[in-house]
């Protein structure tokens, strides 16, 4: 699978699950259900990326993206 295709199905995966109020760790293990091989680094640019696609049209959903991927960057080695 294309390194594209994973990052579009990451986004899609997270911008489905992320909500206000969800930890964290929470968010990220819901989308490795989804996602087992995805590494932590890879789902927080793929948060960074989605929450640039849906910043005008899904508000709260991208502030809840905005706050994990924020927070997670600084744990996740580049």
């Amino acid at each position: 699978m294309s390194k594209t295709k994973v990052n579009d199905g990451l986004e899609r995966s997270l911008v489905e699950l992320v909500r206000p109020g969800l930890k964290p760790k929470e968010l990220i293990d819901a989308v490795r259900k989804r996602h087992p091989k995805a590494s932590k680094k890879q789902i927080v640019r793929a948060a960074f990326s989605s929450l640039i696609k849906i910043a005008d049209d899904e508000e709260d959903k991208a502030r809840a993206l905005q706050g994990f991927a924020i927070a997670e960057r600084s744990s996740v080695n580049d």
